[in-house]
């Protein structure tokens, strides 16, 4: 049976729902039928969170879209009818140590897809979203940050992990040194809202498809996932069933307060200089 031959690793809001649905409509190009797989993220493994509502979460995830056995993981392809490219996009695949390792053992020679976002901006961006779904009850960012670490020892899953997400360049490294440099393309979550179409045709030709193909980008995919005046967009229930159920509210927009900003600039430095080389493009704006 068929499995996928390139995937959307990441990272996490940053932009891998747009690209889900403008690869959808490409008729060369089959797309899991859900989101979020997370195969090889967490292959084998016995799912046991212990955070707010991971449980409910998990067991709705468990039902529409997160597979841990690689028959599962097949049958999700069974719809494939000759399009050149299959693929599909678990963001956590970035994040996760054992990933790379999985990806090169059943699909080594699978194009990889990442888009990266300020990681201050990604940061807060899921947070808001975590507090927009009424599993997080910390209203101020900077006091959630300081749980961040107690969190992830007590085994609260990987979406509590705000300002962990964001060290990209430890994260693709392990890519880099698993697989070869063409097979990696990276994009800016500034390219894709700048130059949606540009960038969609450099990554159909990435891809090995028809680059002329035109996906319907007057539908403007918001590649933040927050709302231009703070809020969250709606989601067509089971598409992404974390997100399952949200109302919109009025919250802060994706700024967080200056002074966090700061702080954590400075701790995300380092790792955005080393990603500048990694990944050959200049970041200065990440670190301002």
């Amino acid at each position: 049976m068929t499995l996928p031959n390139f995937l959307i690793i990441g990272a996490g809001k940053s932009g891998t729902t747009a690209l889900y649905r403008y690869l959808n409509e490409h008729p060369q190009v089959y797309m899991s039928p859900v989101k979020e797989m997370n195969f090889f993220a967490l292959e084998g493994e016995r799912l046991d969170f212990r955070g707010p509502r991971d449980r409910e979460v998990l067991e709705r995830s468990v039902n529409v879209s997160t597979v841990t056995g690689l028959e599962c993981y097949r049958g999700l392809f069974g719809g494939v009818s000759g399009e050149k490219a299959i693929g599909e996009a678990s963001p956590l695949y970035l994040y996760s140590p054992k990933a790379p390792g999985l990806i090169r053992r059943y699909i080594p020679e699978a194009k990889l897809v990442a888009v990266l976002r300020d990681p201050v901006e990604r940061a807060y961006s899921a947070f808001l979203m975590m507090l927009a779904c009424g599993r997080e009850s910390i209203t101020d960012f900077s006091s959630a940050l300081r749980e961040e670490e107690r969190r992830i020892k007590d085994n609260w899953e990987h979406a509590w992990h705000y300002k962990r997400m964001g060290f990209y360049h430890a994260q693709l490294k392990r890519y880099y040194d698993a697989f070869d440099r063409g097979q990696i393309r990276v994009y800016l979550h500034e390219d894709l809202d700048a130059d949606t179409l540009g960038t969609l045709q450099n990554l159909f030709g990435f891809l090995g498809v028809d680059g002329t193909f035109v996906p319907d980008v007057s539908v403007r995919h918001n590649v933040s996932g927050i709302r231009k005046n703070g809020a969250l967009p709606a989601s067509p229930a089971g598409l992404n069933p974390r997100n399952a159920g949200l109302e919109e509210r009025d919250l802060p927009g994706p700024q967080p307060p200056p002074e966090v900003r700061s702080r954590l600039v400075a701790e995300y430095r380092e790792d955005v200089l080393n990603l500048q080389d990694l990944i050959r493009r200049d970041l200065s704006g990440w670190m301002r």
